[in-house]
Order: structure tokens, then C-alpha cells, then sequence
């Protein structure tokens, strides 16, 4: 009993809302004024020293194996846990960072295939009609119709490349296809999209016969790092560089160099932490291994170091939260059939992955940037003001 009041001692500091918190002897306590928002139950103790070596790593297992329990908002407890200055999600001494991860061309064959290989019928379930995988765009605000904004994100990028017809873009990470075909479709380039995954390679290479398109896309089942001496005018890389790994960023970065044609122009999107690159042990381990958020400062670097020039920096975070917050009610509508097809436990953690990552974007613990870059002056062969990447397609 003698963690008791050390689970106290931190529960008591670590959130700015009311919650109600009970203990594994069936005692509860409420912390923080008022009337409490969520409930936390501890059905087994769990090991203080657990908690304080890596807090997301223990509180996730104990989640996910019914040890602890959360009634109401998962979401908003997170989030609160974040913004509470006192919280240990925040204090440095609870912070455990994990050790180098492997990122060789086979570690992250294997890295991306345990995600993105679940199943094209899992994700089928709670995407959008468009299976895209990444921030969506909310050009009219906080509206429900995520189908609309996953195609504004995929205009939107399109636009701030402001491409030419017959020209030719690269999508590394080219997810189940929605960008690379929209941009061989409707804006008249010759795409290749490379993707690691299997399921993906399947469908994007069936979406390319059933369009017509075989004169105009391919996709290849390989590593982005494996494309030789091919450049392109145009570059695109969606939800990727967090895959890649703090110790391989940099050579990210100048393989896009690599493959853009003097003064092209690449659009790179993805999940970046404002206050420096972290990972999370937890999602590390069951969703995405070898994961690795970067820091913007180390980006900026890693693109200065490439020899590439930004033109343009957008922050989305919001459009991310919001993204995040539609995924996770498609998900829970669709749970039993989740549950039936992956289990209880699975699915438990996936919830929390969702409801998790849309607190931090909500507390500003992370964002997601597109950076427009340029292999050359900055901003060289684009128009002079920021208009053209807001018209209407």
C-alpha cells in the first residue's frame, strides 16, 4: 500500500479538469473543482516504477488489458494531462525516450507492413470513401464530411505545386493512391507512387486499370530509396517522414533533392513537434514501430543540409485534430465489427490511439506542417503571392 499516496501525490497535479479516480481497494477520490468529467478506474495496481519509467508504455498496456478503465472522454483527459503544467505527461523526469531505432530498407519493410497491412477492410471501416490515411483539409470549417476534405488536402497540395499538364511528380508513400491519381486525372501529370506495403500496392494497381490510367501512373511495391538516378518535376510525400527515423531524416530529405530536376518543387506534409522530435513508447511498440516525430528545428536543418530552399510553411494542426475526431467516431460506429474481426483488446487499443493522438494535437503537443520546397531560389517559377494554392480546382 505504500504506492498509494505516490499514485496520489501525481494524480493530484496531473490534470487541469475534475476527474474522479478509483483506487484498485475500491476507494475513489476526486481531483481538481467541481463535478468530476471523467473517471479513471484502476482495476489492478499498477507498478508506480512502471508508470514513472515510460507513463504512455504502462497506462496504454494497462488499457488495453482492462487493468484501467476510463469512463467518458479519453480524448479529453489526454489533453488535459498535456496542458496541466504540473502533469508527469510533461515533467522531464517521467520522460523516457526510446533507444536508436533500426531503419534499414528491410526494418522498415517490416515496420510498415505491421501497420498499413492489417487490412484494406479494416481501414475500409472508418476512412473515408477515399481510404486516405493523413490530415484531411476543413476549407469550411468544422465540417463533418471528411470524404470533401481529404480531396480539398489533396487539391490543396496539388495547387501550392502549381503543376504544369504532361510534367512528371513522384508520391513517396503514395498511401492507396487518392493523390498521385487525382494528380494524373485531373491535372494531366505522369505519376509513379511507391509504397512498402502490399495491400496498398494491390488496390492502387487495380484503382490504375479501372481508370485507365496505365499510360499515366504506376505504382511500385519498393523503398523510396531504391529509384536510382529517376528525377521528377515534382515531389509529394504524405505521412512519411515520420516513418523514416531521426537517424535516416537527413537522408530523406536529400533523396528528394535527389529526385526532383533543377528548380522543381516539392510539397512534404507530415507530423512535426514545434518543441523538439520525441517518440512514444507505446505507440512505438503496438501501432507504429519505429516511429520518430522530428523536431521542427531538426527538419529545417535536414532540409538546409539537403541543399533545398522553403518557399512555404502551413501549420494544420486543427484540420488534424479535427481529422482525428471523425476517425475515431467512424471507428466506434463501426466497433462491433472491429471487434468481431480483430478482438477486444485490438480494438481497445486503437481507440486510444485515435482519441490519444487527437489530444495531442489539441494541446499543441504536436502539429502537422507541408513544407514547399525548392531545389533552387526559393519559390523560383511560382507565382509571386500565395493565391494561386487557394483557388478552387
Amino acid at each position: 500500500m505504500l504506492e498509494k499516496p505516490l499514485y496520489k501525490m501525481m494524480l493530484s497535479h496531473s490534470f487541469n479538469i475534475p476527474v474522479k479516480v478509483t483506487y484498485w481497494d475500491g476507494k475513489s477520490e476526486v481531483y481538481g473543482n467541481g463535478t468530476p468529467e471523467v473517471e479513471v478506474i484502476f482495476n489492478k495496481k499498477i507498478p508506480f516504477k512502471d508508470i514513472t519509467n515510460n507513463a504512455s508504455l504502462a497506462l496504454g498496456e494497462a488499457y488495453m488489458n482492462k487493468d484501467l478503465e476510463i469512463k467518458g472522454s479519453i480524448q479529453k483527459l489526454i489533453e488535459s494531462a498535456y496542458e496541466s503544467s504540473e502533469s508527469f505527461m510533461r515533467a522531464s523526469k517521467f520522460r523516457k525516450f526510446l533507444p536508436k531505432q533500426k531503419h534499414t530498407e528491410k526494418q522498415s519493410q517490416e515496420d510498415v507492413q505491421s501497420h498499413y497491412d492489417i487490412g484494406n477492410d479494416f481501414y475500409r471501416l472508418w476512412l473515408d470513401p477515399t481510404m486516405t490515411y493523413s490530415c484531411a483539409y476543413f476549407t469550411n470549417g468544422n465540417t463533418d464530411d471528411l470524404e470533401a476534405a481529404q480531396i480539398a488536402k489533396v487539391h490543396h497540395i496539388l495547387q501550392k505545386l502549381n503543376p504544369e499538364r504532361g510534367k512528371t511528380l513522384l508520391d513517396i508513400g503514395c498511401g492507396w493512391g487518392t493523390l498521385m491519381l487525382t494528380a494524373a486525372k485531373e491535372y494531366g501529370l505522369k505519376v509513379t507512387g511507391v509504397t512498402l506495403s502490399k495491400e496498398q500496392y494491390e488496390l492502387v494497381t487495380k484503382k490504375i486499370n479501372d481508370m485507365g490510367l496505365e499510360d499515366q501512373a504506376e505504382v511500385l511495391l519498393e523503398d523510396y530509396r531504391e529509384l536510382g538516378d529517376r528525377q521528377f518535376d515534382y515531389v509529394t510525400s504524405v505521412g512519411m517522414f515520420e516513418h523514416v527515423g531521426s537517424e535516416n531524416l537527413g537522408e530523406y530529405f536529400k533523396d528528394v533533392a535527389k529526385y526532383l530536376v533543377p528548380n522543381g518543387v516539392a510539397l512534404i506534409h507530415g507530423i512535426t513537434r514545434q518543441q523538439g522530435g520525441a517518440t512514444n513508447a507505446w505507440i512505438n511498440k503496438y501501432i507504429f514501430p519505429g516511429g520518430y516525430i522530428p523536431g521542427l528545428v531538426e527538419i529545417i536543418s535536414r532540409i538546409e543540409e539537403a541543399n533545398l530552399q522553403i518557399t512555404d510553411v502551413e501549420m494544420l494542426r486543427r484540420h488534424y485534430q479535427r481529422t482525428l475526431e471523425i476517425w475515431d467516431k467512424n471507428f466506434n460506429g463501426a466497433r462491433p465489427t472491429i471487434e468481431g474481426l480483430m478482438g477486444e483488446r485490438f480494438t481497445r487499443m486503437w481507440d486510444m490511439y485515435l482519441q490519444a493522438c487527437a489530444a495531442s494535437f489539441q494541446s499543441g503537443n504536436i502539429d502537422v506542417i507541408q513544407y514547399l520546397l525548392t531545389k533552387g531560389p526559393s519559390g523560383k517559377n511560382l507565382p509571386m503571392t500565395r493565391q494561386y494554392m487557394l483557388t478552387d480546382k
